[in-house]
């Protein structure tokens, strides 16, 4: 990483060292946007992975805690032409790592995910609520 503090006298020298020091681009920070809702009869989990696909995708339960995270990633060879250089490289690969703490009447048996189009939608439906149940008196 360059050191923006370092002037040349020359204006490109300067533009080019901007574009070339990635002060935006942090893998161990990055996270996907994650929103969560409660519904009447379930809790609706949805995140943004855009440029991922499903089996880059790995949604875990264990110990009332349900984690998205991603799969093990292979390299993927650049495509594309060879002979040019990158000014500016925003887009990569990342890998996160999100636990959320299941709420009590959570059904963990019947949480549910679907990808399309860049969202993950995970559906964790509620216990149906116990009724209290009337014991019959009988005559002895």
């Amino acid at each position: 990483m360059k050191n923006l503090a370092v002037y040349d006298a020359s204006p490109f020298s300067l533009i080019d060292q901007f574009f070339s020091n990635d002060l935006f681009n942090y893998e161990n920070y990055r996270s996907p946007s994650i929103d969560v809702r409660e519904e009447n009869d379930r809790y609706v989990l949805e995140a943004e992975l855009p440029g991922l696909n499903e089996r880059d995708i790995k949604l875990e339960m264990k110990d009332d805690v349900l984690t998205l995270a991603t799969a093990a990633m292979e390299d993927k060879k650049e495509s594309g032409s060879q002979d040019g250089r990158w000014i500016r490289r925003e887009r990569r690969k990342f890998k996160f790592s999100r636990s959320f703490s299941l709420p009590q009447d959570a059904d963990r048996e019947k949480i549910e995910a679907r990808f399309r189009d860049g969202l993950l939608t995970v559906e964790i439906p509620k216990k149906p609520e116990t009724a209290p149940r009337i014991v019959p008196v009988k005559v002895a």
